[in-house]
């Protein structure tokens, strides 16, 4: 179950990185500044990437030690 875990969270970290470089609805759907921040736009999408980056790294160190 863990490792399902992890592996939901690398997929979430990845779909976040490519909500800063990609517009489709799903990568709309999910990120991060619009579902926190009531005036998202343009200048706030690069948390996604670093969010992104912090969440797939997580799951992929979980992934590993575990």
């Amino acid at each position: 179950m863990l490792t399902l875990v992890n592996a939901g969270a690398i997929a979430y970290g990845l779909v976040l990185v490519a909500a800063m470089f990609v517009r489709s609805p799903l990568t709309e759907a999910l990120r991060v500044d619009a579902l926190f921040l009531p005036q998202a736009s343009e200048k706030s999408r690069p948390l996604n990437l670093v969010f992104g980056l912090l969440i797939a790294g997580y799951g992929a160190w979980s992934l590993w030690t575990a």
